[in-house]
């Protein structure tokens, strides 16, 4: 390695089949990592000196290795020791109960990788044989026996999301009825219950995002109420998409047009939710300009 090239972050993915390891690469995944999936342990050594020439590019990087590799699989814990040196690599292993694995297979209908002729539970067995050493060397063990695919991977951001890392992004829309509902939404308010600026002459060529349009649009009756009541209301669903591990949701502001009420309150909207813990939020203006 080249003087002053700094290795990224390596976490090595592995443990019992059936475990979770798809789930928690596609968490990982979600945390901007760059997840490698199936891969041999003698290709660890080439992935850390590829993500020390990428420097920032790759600075998380994830491999998930398991018994797939069939003979190859059994140098992960003489790999890993090799590595370890000087580099910031762990290993992650996802574990559960022999029956609840059996259950799973089972579920899925597909063969244990190493059951061969014999039936889920005797595969299961010969796997925990090969991999007690790996087990017994992790870093950080997670036995899953009794999460579901949502919960895994609410703990798989738990352990890995830096801190201050959004764990659920939402983008406020607006948009105008006339042009449709957009078709990616997961929720819809319509601000036509308020007076359109269209038909005040000194307003209808502005939009929602100057000055003028927004002091008229707050200004009716009802208009503030809703923005705070709204954005209240929003906040526990935003949290328990936290707790389902939903990153990310479209909340869609309708009016006519999309030019003017829609565009105001999502710019107000946002603002009360940017304070929202684990959230992050982003708004777009849908059809402002069509008109």
């Amino acid at each position: 390695m080249t003087d002053g090239q700094t290795p990224g972050e390596i976490l090595i993915v592995t443990g019992m089949s059936g475990a979770g390891r798809t789930t928690a690469a596609n968490a990982l995944e979600d945390l901007d990592w760059y997840v490698v999936d199936n891969l041999p342990p003698q290709m660890l050594k080439p992935l850390l000196d590829l993500t020390a020439l990428a420097a920032d590019a790759l600075p998380k990087v994830a491999a998930v290795v398991d018994v797939r590799g069939r003979q190859l699989f059994g140098e992960l814990p003489a790999v890993t020791r090799a590595l370890r040196g000087g580099r910031q690599l762990r290993v992650l292993f996802l574990d559960a109960a022999d029956d609840v694995l059996v259950r799973r297979f089972e579920a899925v209908r597909r063969p244990h990788p190493l059951q061969g002729e014999g039936t889920i539970l005797d595969g299961i067995r010969r796997e925990r044989e090969r991999v007690a050493s790996i087990r017994e060397a992790a870093d950080l063990i997670v036995d899953t026996s009794s999460l579901n695919i949502h919960q895994l991977a609410s703990r798989i951001v738990d352990h890995f999301s830096e801190a201050g890392d959004a764990r659920h992004t939402v983008t406020v829309m607006s948009f105008g009825f006339k042009y449709g509902l957009p078709p990616d939404v997961d929720l819809v308010a319509d601000m036509r219950f308020l007076p359109n600026p269209y038909w005040e002459p000194d307003l209808r060529a502005l939009t929602g995002e100057d000055e003028a349009v927004r002091e008229f649009v707050l200004g009716q009756e009802g208009a503030v109420e809703f923005i705070d009541a709204y954005a209240a209301a929003l906040r526990p669903v935003l949290q328990g998409y936290q707790r389902e591990n939903k990153r990310h949701s479209v909340v869609a502001i309708g009016c006519t047009g999309g030019k003017h009420r829609s565009v105001v309150t999502s710019l107000e909207l946002a603002d009360r939710l940017t304070s929202e813990h684990g959230v992050a939020v982003r708004v777009t203006h849908r059809d402002l300009g069509r008109e």
